[in-house]
């Protein structure tokens, strides 16, 4: 380790430290059926989110915690995975994960990695710093972490627990937990759509954005993006550069997007309050930002443009598919193009009973849909089908007394967008984010014990002084 990093890290320690009141420890934890003590939280991912989270709970002396990945350490979240963009498009200065501690910032451990003046001259983050950061950061918060354990199944338990069957490796075991978090990001309730006209295609031929693509195997070949947001364009780009012969990246719209709304988003009042409105306005506010779609900067839209070979297409929804012998026939209202293989980047759909971790109530996790029927104009049966969320955002019931048990899984993930705004996953949202949902789980925490809170209180005893008073002599005026 540098001794900047050595440096930085005594200066974290010395943060915390001076910021470590209340410190008083509150909870006790429950017993298991196992005769274990049960955790208090286990948050299921460790990616920026899941960090952020464990991070805040440890803040509120909640430490009886376990944040669980699928992932081998540091290859949590998609950055050294399926992110195919050179560097964040978030700017710089943006904090997140960090929760508004100095020492703890990117900017801090830029400097402290490579000099200040490499952070002057930086212009975005590159991915495998991100990447790098996280790891450091959450070695060193001191997060228990345990990776490559994958979340198979939740279910109610005894006292007011749950039960989270979890497989490691070739192992399977019951973790029982007062309250889960899942931290699971882009994918956490649902599935990477595949456009219906390439449902029957051999899956050889298609891929998602998220899917382990080999670029080298496509050398040569003609490839179709379908979609015009940023990682579609990410990933046109790293077919053109892995030597493509052709690129087609067919947008639906009659223009690309390139406005890009999040930008417009990040600031207190939207980031803390969008929740606190009636589902109307929370309801208009991001409907208009999802079908906007996140638009690409510039160095995006560069890294295609400069390749001959790259055409886009606009004003070309696909309508229909068909493998041929010369390869795979795409007709769009303006044109018939040839691939040989196809990209989709086209976004997520809800799918909860597709999730295993969430089949056995998937019927029961209450929509937008079920609690919510804007105006004609406004309806978008997509965005309908996203979780409705409570205030502390868990799930609620579709038809209540089901499933109560579900109030104690909170979902942290790109899902909650209809409910709280770019909350889970979004580096520009968590400093508000994250305290809102600590506060909400600790709440519950709280709330949990309050009989043994009130007892605690009735036995207290504990002077803070020792009065002592001098003995008088008989007959001595008071």
């Amino acid at each position: 380790m540098s001794d900047g990093l050595t440096d930085l890290e005594a200066d974290v320690r010395a943060d915390l430290a001076r910021i470590a009141h209340p410190g008083a420890a509150w909870l006790e934890p429950k017993i298991g059926p196992d005769g274990k003590p049960a955790l208090d939280v286990l948050v299921v991912g460790a990616g920026q989110s899941g960090i952020a989270i464990g991070f805040g709970l440890m803040r509120s002396r909640v430490s009886n915690i376990l944040l669980l990945d699928k992932a081998e350490e540091g290859k949590e979240g998609p950055w050294l995975t399926y992110a195919r963009m050179p560097t964040l498009r978030s700017p710089k200065d943006y904090t997140g994960p960090d929760l508004d501690i100095p020492s703890l910032t990117y900017q801090s451990w830029h400097e402290a990695r490579f000099g200040k003046e490499s952070w002057q001259a930086l212009n975005l983050i590159l991915r495998e710093h991100w990447a790098e950061y996280l790891l450091w950061l959450r070695r060193t918060i001191g997060l228990p972490v345990r990776n490559g354990s994958e979340l198979l199944e939740i279910a109610p338990a005894s006292d007011g627990l749950l039960a989270a069957r979890v497989k490691r490796g070739d192992a399977i075991e019951t973790l029982y937990a007062r309250k889960i978090v899942l931290a699971t990001g882009q994918e956490g309730m649902g599935d990477w759509m595949i456009p219906d006209p390439l449902r029957h295609l051999p899956a050889g031929l298609v891929a998602t954005v998220a899917d382990d693509i080999d670029f080298e195997n496509l050398r040569g070949k003609r490839v179709a993006v379908i979609g015009a947001g940023a990682s579609a364009f990410d990933n046109a780009a790293t077919a053109l550069e892995a030597g493509a012969a052709e690129v087609h990246l067919l947008c639906r719209r009659a223009q690309i997007q390139v406005i890009q709304p999040y930008r417009w988003l990040t600031f207190r009042g939207f980031l803390r309050h969008l929740s606190d409105l009636d589902d109307a306005w929370r309801w208009r506010f991001m409907r208009t930002i999802l079908e906007m779609r996140e638009g690409f900067p510039q160095p995006t839209y560069d890294r295609c443009a400069r390749h001959a070979n790259f055409t886009l297409h606009e004003g070309a929804p696909l309508e229909s598919a068909r493998q041929m012998a010369g390869g795979i026939e795409l007709q769009t209202p303006r044109s018939a193009i040839t691939a040989d293989f196809v990209i989709c980047g086209t976004g997520i759909d809800m799918n909860f009973a597709g999730r295993g971790e969430l089949r056995a109530f998937a019927a029961n996790i209450a929509t937008w849909a079920d609690r919510y029927q804007p105006p004609e104009r406004e309806r978008n049966a997509r965005l309908g089908r996203f979780p409705y969320l409570a205030d502390d955002y868990a799930f609620t019931e579709r038809v209540p007394g089901q499933t109560p048990w579900i109030a104690d899984i909170h979902l942290f993930a790109i899902a909650s967008t209809m409910s709280f705004g770019p909350s889970g996953s979004s580096i520009n949202a968590m400093t508000t984010a994250v305290p809102k949902l600590v506060n909400g789980l600790t709440r519950g925490l709280f709330r949990g014990d309050i009989a043994r809170h009130w007892a605690s209180l009735c036995a207290y005893d504990v002077p803070q002084a020792v009065v002592t008073r001098p003995a008088r002599k008989m007959g001595e005026s008071t």
